[in-house]
């Protein structure tokens, strides 16, 4: 995070990550998938335009932009996550159905520190989770540094991403591996997602990799190693026109 790869070692990172996503993400549904409750699927705002968030305010939103910049960061050969657009996916899904918790079981007991296999053991929905954490994450900082998270130098920041990952910041109620887990798994699904979502602008983040999108023909070309594909990439909503 703290050091743009060069151009081949960044794509293949980022290709990895794509097959890496999973189909049902950290918190029991894959955030790309929800179109449940409008504002999921809603269309993006255009590349020229101001996206305004509804869910996160004006520190969180400095926040998420200030952090998946660092988690993906903008190289020559391809956007970062903040041009690609991820915080606007983020923020789109926590007024959705993902957000809300709203399509897996959200009842306790909750068991801290079960296997994976236990599934999601927090009891707080994603949007209140970003919400809590983000505050929290910004309070340590300000304590620790005299700055808020966003306001801090990029090589600080990543210093404190590498030590939420490792679970080395104690928050009250905020575990905070499973924070970062949860924003580098979403910051992956928004940078890779259909631009419908939000995120990867201009499919920016399929080009960079050749992924082909929503191309009915791309089949063909499977059985085809080695082999460049010559198309450009299709969102969903080309294919449908």
């Amino acid at each position: 995070m703290s050091s743009k790869p060069s151009s081949p070692s960044r794509r293949d990172f980022l290709r990895q990550s794509l097959v890496a996503v999973p189909a049902v993400s950290l918190l029991g549904t894959s955030a790309t998938a929800q179109t449940q409750g409008g504002t999921a699927a809603a269309p993006a705002a255009a590349a020229t335009g101001k996206y305004t968030p509804r869910y996160f305010t004006a520190p969180e939103w400095e926040f998420l932009e200030a952090a998946v910049d660092r988690l993906i960061p903008a190289g020559e050969d391809g956007p970062g996550a903040v041009e690609a657009g991820v915080p606007e996916f983020l923020d789109r899904q926590m007024e959705a159905a993902y957000g809300h918790g709203g399509l897996w079981y959200m009842q306790g007991p909750f068991v801290p520190d079960s296997p994976p296999t236990l599934g999601y053991q927090l009891r707080y929905t994603p949007r209140e989770f970003y919400r809590k954490g983000i505050a929290a994450i910004d309070d340590w900082c300000q304590k620790q540094h005299q700055k808020k998270f966003a306001a801090l130098p990029p090589d600080q920041r990543d210093a404190i991403l590498h030590q939420l990952e490792k679970g080395e910041i104690k928050l009250d109620d905020v575990p905070t591996a499973a924070f970062f887990s949860q924003l580098l798994t979403n910051t992956k699904e928004g940078y890779f997602a259909d631009p419908m979502y939000g995120g990867n602008k201009q499919m920016g983040a399929w080009k960079m990799i050749g992924f082909p999108g929503a191309r009915a023909d791309f089949a063909d070309w499977i059985e085809q190693p080695g082999k460049t594909y010559p198309f450009g990439p299709v969102s969903i909503g080309e294919a449908k026109s």
